[in-house]
């Protein structure tokens, strides 16, 4: 039986099951569009998303706020969370045992969104997405499907704030993923 996004909020709060909840201000779920067609999953929070209680703020969240806007999405229309709630610290990688035990959350998160595709941002997303052989540099810009489900990867935009070089390859993934979007009919969904 699915669980309502009221009960998985609570269990998220709730939730002592590894160690990053012990030094996390607060645990950050994830915003958006509930019944979006479309989801973003990044890494973890930062910060900035520590503070504030929202996915993807701070220069990371503007870059993705435009990279939506280059494709001519509105943020609010799709929903937007990481693979893990609690913030890593100094904004380390999830350990392979944090993202196991924050998993049951996003498989939730997923189910209650139904969407029809989801953007993988970074390789942390890749790895608990696609599996654990999977590499960004090798898998971005290519569709996988998972149930009803497809996926693409790109670069987090934290690693193109890094590295600018990488945003012509990202602003590609972009392109396939507007029109992926329109072909199943969802992009004109996402701008009403």
């Amino acid at each position: 039986m699915q669980i309502s996004w009221a009960e998985l909020a609570q269990q998220v709060s709730d939730c002592a099951a590894c160690e990053l909840c012990e030094d996390c201000i607060q645990k950050v779920m994830g915003q958006g569009d509930p019944n979006a067609a479309l989801m973003l999953i990044g890494e973890g929070p930062g910060e900035q998303e520590d503070k504030t209680g929202q996915a993807f703020v701070g220069r990371a969240g503007d870059l993705l706020t435009n990279m939506l806007k280059a494709i001519d999405l509105p943020r609010d229309r799709v929903y937007i969370c990481n693979t893990v709630k609690c913030r890593p610290p100094k904004n380390r990688a999830p350990k392979p045992d944090e993202l196991e035990a924050c998993q049951p959350h996003l498989l939730a998160q997923i189910a209650l969104v139904k969407p029809k595709v989801i953007f993988l941002l970074g390789a942390t997303a890749v790895r608990v997405m696609l599996g654990p052989n999977y590499r960004i540099t090798q898998c971005r810009g290519q569709w996988f499907e998972r149930g009803d489900i497809k996926m693409m990867a790109t670069f987090h935009p934290a690693a193109l704030l890094r590295d600018p070089r990488r945003k012509h390859d990202t602003w590609a993934d972009l392109k396939l993923l507007r029109q992926e979007l329109q072909s199943l009919g969802a992009y004109a969904d996402l701008l009403k």
